[in-house]
């Protein structure tokens, strides 16, 4: 999409391309009211905007159907232009053939994301809110909906904006500093502005840590359930999803690949993995499996590494899941160790040798605990945060674009720790504010716009 052409005016279905009772159709640009006069049977022109109309789409004198149009004029609409929404009867004849009449009389079918894109770029919103809606509409779960939204509203574009305008006027002093270098004046106070870059990077650390939650709550969190042969990892995936999804067999090595569902507990989203059998094979095929969980490990938010209490001792419990934590090559990775089989244990008192694991005891066949096993799952990925209003970034560009920030804050940090002259502070300093304005879009480029939008629906 080229930002030249956002000049035209567009039209597009905003409704799912199916018959349905009803359908919209949205008309935005500098001609909207001028195509709607004429290919409505009442004139909207001299009509006040945010109103309703009834009345017929006209081909050739001859009705395509009847319709409300809504009136939206700029800048008060959601893309900041004069826009027409036709409700229309659902049927994809009566569609296509609207969408077709707006052409002949000088529209032209939109981009994907192109009314998102012209809000963004006549300034009713910024980028990351114009991103909340992709994700509004992708949302799966209460929880990944409530983030979207959240950031829709702007509460994150406001906090980037407001620790870009902390550090703004730092920046204007020591840029001033250079304009009279050779009076080796000093108009930013140093301490002032450690002060104020130690702030600036709780911060973003703080954002920053925040992704790991962020981004698997809009995603789905991915949980690998994984543990020796005859575990009974199939039990418990079955257990969780309420289903026979998994074959169960007391043969060992049953399951030769990994087996993904998700539900969803509380309003987020969990894609769990049952995975093949962990223990050394000579079987090619099982082989491939043993591997495939490993590297299910490594994508995985949180492992629920599951074992028979009746077959296995603490020592060796606890080395497998220190191996287990290395290979997955990720030190913050989330382990629940879950004993299984817990009722068939002849002697109780054999469980006291797991309690410096803090292990959950559950039966997946009959189900017993499950529900401590889901509290555990929503306790690690901090449901809190969703409770509150604190900021969580979902965004992977959101994400890099902060690690860049707080890196050159950092930089910032170490020059003024050593005591760096003014042109080089200048530099990182200007650098952070770069990464922190691509956050919201005040630095931009159009291949990332088109990057951005063309992920969209047509219509929206």
């Amino acid at each position: 999409m080229k930002l030249a052409e956002r000049d035209d005016t567009i039209c597009a279905l905003s409704t799912p391309p199916a018959m349905a009772a009803l359908a919209v159709i949205r008309l935005s640009g500098k001609k909207a009211l001028q195509i709607a006069d004429e290919i409505f049977s009442r004139n909207l022109s001299n009509k006040a905007s945010h109103t309703l109309h009834f009345g017929r789409i006209i081909k050739n004198e001859s009705t395509i159907d009847e319709a409300v149009a809504s009136i939206f004029k700029g800048p008060h609409s959601f893309s900041g232009e004069d826009t027409i929404e036709f409700t229309i009867h659902g049927s994809t004849f009566i569609q296509q053939e609207v969408l077709q009449l707006m052409v002949i009389k000088g529209a032209r079918l939109a981009y994907p994301g192109e009314f998102s894109q012209r809000a963004f770029l006549n300034g009713k919103m910024d980028l990351s809110q114009a991103e909340a809606i992709h994700d509004l509409i992708s949302s799966k779960s209460a929880a990944s909906h409530d983030l979207a939204l959240r950031q829709l509203r702007g509460g994150f574009g406001k906090e980037i904006k407001q620790l870009r305008e902390d550090l703004m006027y730092f920046a204007s002093m020591i840029e001033l500093e250079l304009d009279f270098a050779e009076e080796d004046v000093e108009f930013a106070n140093r301490d002032l502005l450690k002060k104020l870059v130690n702030q600036l990077m709780q911060a973003l650390r703080r954002l920053t840590d925040s992704f790991a939650s962020g981004n698997a709550i809009r995603n789905g969190v991915p949980v690998a359930i994984i543990g020796k042969p005859n575990a009974g990892k199939s039990t418990l995936l079955n257990a969780l999803l309420n289903e026979e999804r998994a074959i169960v067999s007391s043969i060992a090595g049953t399951t030769r690949d990994t087996i993904e569902d998700t539900i969803i507990i509380e309003g987020v989203e969990f894609r769990f993995i049952d995975t093949a059998g962990l223990r050394e094979t000579t079987d090619e095929i099982e082989s491939i499996g043993v591997q495939r969980s490993m590297d299910k490990v490594k994508e995985a938010a949180i492992v629920i590494y599951l074992f028979d209490v009746q077959e296995i001792d603490s020592k060796i419990l606890s080395k497998e899941i220190e191996l287990l934590q290395i290979h997955s090559g990720n030190e913050n990775l989330k382990i629940i160790p879950v004993g299984n089989k817990y009722e068939l244990l002849q002697d109780p008192t054999k469980l006291s040798q797991f309690t410096s694991l803090n292990p959950i005891y559950i039966s997946a066949k009959s189900g017993n605990n499950l529900d401590l096993l889901k509290d555990q799952l929503l306790h690690i990925i901090n449901t809190e945060a969703l409770q509150n209003s604190a900021v969580i970034v979902t965004n992977v560009r959101h994400y890099e674009a902060l690690t860049k920030a707080l890196q050159s804050l950092q930089e910032v940090n170490t020059g003024l720790n050593t005591g760096i002259t003014g042109d080089f502070l200048a530099i990182d300093i200007r650098r952070t504010l770069h990464f922190l304005a691509e956050i919201v879009g005040e630095v931009t480029s159009e291949d990332l716009l088109g990057t951005i939008f063309g992920k969209f629906c047509i219509g929206k």
